[in-house]
């Protein structure tokens, strides 16, 4: 099993190296500019009766911004799988990150349903909901960045080769999650393109994530028993299944629970600090 884990480890050392790439980076730019600009395109095409298309989505004035950040968070869920290995905090640090991009997004998917800009009222549940989600997702970018700054990362092994046996296992599970990701991913892109309408993938990878997170922390069993590590491990799984919740809920219960959540992490994150070094500092 060993040659395996070492194999599959260099296959997402390999897929990560490029991902992250000066190169792909200015392609997946690119390639946003250029859906940008091809829906804009289809846009006029519509409203000038060049181009007659039977969903109702792409009648919307401004459905290329929906588009475009529903493309850039596939890119970002897809980056949430590189992040995997490296720790439990970072991954689910990621994972708030990534929330904070959907409720814009949603506000943007708010925006691009609106016919007219002259069609604004105070009273507009698309203005309030744009809002709503802009605030929300102000909220969660505050409170990770904060959470970040307060990680403190201690090696969960005793020695150098557990740790490298534990990073190899989690790059054996991410490349698996990367697998699962394509496979969904393809088959909601179709349905995108065919209604223009993308949560099932969101919703799906984080149920998947859910799973993968409690076997990391089952995982992580062989190497620590330590209380304050386990538990903070499984509080992040936690917090994983939170962020599932809210993607189930409405729009002002969906930003609550995601805030609920995001605050639950600072404060595990405080807790675990000061709990640590009250242990450090008592042996």
């Amino acid at each position: 099993m060993r040659k395996v884990f070492e194999k599959t480890s260099d296959v997402f050392d390999f897929i990560k190296n490029r991902w992250e790439s000066k190169k792909a980076h200015v392609y997946l730019s690119n390639f946003l500019v250029l859906s940008f600009l091809l829906g804009i395109i289809l846009t006029v095409l519509l409203k000038t009766g060049v181009v007659h298309l039977s969903n109702t989505f792409f009648n919307h004035s401004f459905f290329a911004i929906e588009i475009s950040f529903t493309l850039l968070l596939i890119f970002e869920l897809f980056s949430l799988i590189f992040v995997l290995p490296k720790s439990v905090a970072k991954s689910n640090n990621k994972q708030y990150e990534l929330l904070s991009l959907i409720f814009l997004r949603s506000g943007f998917k708010e925006f691009s349903h609106v016919e007219r800009l002259s069609d604004w009222s105070l009273q507009s549940e698309t203005l309030l909901n744009m809002f709503a989600y802009g605030l929300g997702g102000l909220a969660i970018f505050i409170i990770v960045n904060i959470t970040n700054s307060l990680q403190k990362h201690v090696k969960l092994t005793h020695n150098e080769d557990e740790q490298v046996g534990f990073v190899r296992l989690k790059k054996t599970l991410a490349l698996l999650l990367l697998i699962t990701f394509v496979f969904f991913g393809s088959i909601d892109l179709v349905h995108l393109i065919k209604t223009g309408v993308y949560n099932k993938s969101f919703e799906t990878f984080y149920t998947v994530l859910i799973f993968s997170d409690i076997l990391i922390v089952l995982i992580a069993l062989r190497y620590s028993t330590d209380y304050l590590r386990i538990f903070r491990y499984s509080a992040f799984v936690l917090a994983t299944i939170i962020i599932r919740i809210s993607f189930s809920l409405k729009t002002y219960e969906s930003i609550i629970v995601g805030l609920a959540g995001a605050v639950f992490v600072l404060l595990l994150t405080y807790s675990y600090n000061y709990f640590l070094k009250d242990k450090q500092l008592s042996t």
